[in-house]
């Protein structure tokens, strides 16, 4: 289990954006944790939201519910959580966290594990469980964070990416 968490960036959205970019992520940590609290300007009261990694889409599955609806569901368009649209309730954001181990090798595929949940004061708020492969042996050096729908993210959302050492 990891015993040392690192702040390498924090990011708070002060103007609304269309994507929000990790670059030049060192490689001296053994895991990357990035911590998510968002919402956007889309219609509705959530929508996907993805991440690409080093520029390239990821395939996944995930497990989802929405309080009366549960699935499963496969992809690869990069699929990383849900984000609070712009018709949920006032002020509340979802909140994902996204898990990259071993993401500086350069010997294997990267596996992500994400959860998920989209905050909405109403019987329809959605959670999931996503699991990612991100398929190839290089490094991950960048992450890129953006609505499915291209809706700019809302202001006041923000984003930690951690560095994690296991020993």
């Amino acid at each position: 289990m990891a015993n040392t968490y690192k702040l390498i960036e924090a990011k708070t959205i002060g103007t609304a954006v269309g994507s929000v970019t990790f670059s030049s992520i060192p490689q001296i940590y053994t895991d990357i944790q990035v911590l998510f609290s968002v919402r956007t300007a889309v219609a509705d009261t959530q929508e996907d939201f993805i991440m690409t990694v080093n520029s390239t889409n990821t395939t996944w599955r995930r497990l989802y519910g929405s309080g009366s609806v549960t699935g499963s569901l496969n992809g690869s368009d990069s699929q990383i959580g849900f984000a609070a649209g712009s018709t949920a309730t006032a002020n509340t954001f979802s909140n994902t966290s996204v898990y990259i181990p071993n993401y500086a090798s350069t010997t294997t595929y990267k596996s992500i594990s994400a959860d998920s949940v989209s905050e909405n004061n109403a019987s329809a708020a959605y959670m999931e469980f996503l699991a990612a492969l991100y398929s190839s042996n290089t490094a991950v050096t960048s992450l890129t964070f953006s609505s499915a729908n291209a809706a700019n993210i809302s202001v006041g959302s923000t984003f930690y990416l951690y560095g994690i050492n296991n020993s």
